[in-house]
């Protein structure tokens, strides 16, 4: 079967529908949060509220994005999944070295041991402690998706964990999802997951569309790899929306490699913490505008049902 493991159990790819391709449903109290007290969401009833309104609007799945020991709660995610019937993927693999604490493991294990880490929440259950202690507990609640990132220049230590990815990868068969900061290194991020042995039909680049440039965007989608675009709703006003511009411009030359999400990782942005636009946003007003520059409820489809289900599903390890 072609699967996606979700929080609550393996489902049959069909059966994800519409999909946010990055998303950040949760994210506990940290050092994350004390670096930027905006990102916490740790509200449990808040989210759920605000997925109800994404299940009203059609949503079905979303792609939670903070990995590893980086405001993670894989109990809560599966309690906001019950609740509102949302499909929420849960992330392994490790984010940025500034949102965690100067001498955090993740600075100077093998990969080896970065690799265990991820295939155990892969396999077994995502630690219950987020891998924050000495103590491991184990729940019922598997990582669907290894979450991993560069910055503005490619460090060792982004290395060694790009390599412990390639290899949890190769080994469970699950997607990988990247950051790229605002865009940046998707070339390099391919090259090095292409010579890692990394299926790039299942590897997912996110916030590519921050740096709109079509030569790059055209290059990057040429090795088969996918994308994820979230700044549909963050543009000024006299910007324009590149989003929306580099939808059109490379959805019919790239069918099938094009995601979109909101990556809305701050309270600002949501209708229950009293923000907005509010996580429905791209099934209404951005639909409206993909609609009336001409694409088709097919195209639709594609982007928000069709390349998600095959982009986080399992790859075959044979």
């Amino acid at each position: 079967m072609n699967f996606v493991r979700t929080v609550l159990g393996d489902i049959a790819a069909s059966d994800l529908g519409v999909c946010y391709a990055h998303e950040h449903v949760i994210i506990d109290p940290g050092f994350t949060t004390q670096v930027t007290p905006e990102f916490l969401l740790d509200d449990v009833a808040r989210a759920t509220t605000e997925l109800r309104g994404f299940y009203a609007s059609g949503g079905r799945a979303m792609v939670d994005s903070m990995p590893c020991d980086a405001g993670r709660n894989v109990v809560k995610l599966a309690a906001i999944s019950e609740a509102t019937g949302v499909h929420l993927i849960a992330p392994t693999g490790l984010h940025l070295a500034k949102y965690y604490d100067p001498g955090h493991w993740g600075s100077f294990y093998s990969v080896e041991q970065l690799a265990g880490l991820f295939i155990a929440d892969i396999t077994d259950g995502i630690d219950a402690h987020d891998y924050n202690g000495p103590v491991v507990a184990r729940t019922k609640h598997r990582a669907g998706v290894i979450k991993i990132a560069t910055g503005t220049g490619f460090t060792e230590r982004e290395q060694t964990i790009f390599a412990a990815a390639a290899e949890a990868h190769c080994r469970t068969g699950a997607p990988i999802l990247t950051h790229t900061e605002l865009g940046t290194l998707g070339v390099e991020q391919v090259t090095r997951l292409r010579e890692l042995g990394v299926d790039l039909h299942h590897v997912c680049l996110s916030h590519l569309d921050r740096k709109p440039d079509l030569a790059y965007h055209r290059e990057i989608l040429a090795s088969g790899v996918r994308v994820e675009y979230d700044s549909a709703f963050r543009w000024s006003a006299e910007r324009g929306n590149p989003t929306l511009e580099l939808v059109v411009a490379l959805l019919a030359e790239f069918p099938g490699q094009i995601m979109l999400g909101m990556d809305a990782a701050r309270r600002g942005y949501w209708r229950s913490y009293g923000g907005g636009p509010g996580l429905d946003f791209l099934l209404t007003d951005f639909s409206e505008q993909l609609r009336a520059a001409g694409l088709t409820a097919a195209h639709w489809q594609e982007i928000f049902v069709a390349t998600p289900a095959a982009t986080y599903a399992f790859h075959s390890k044979s």
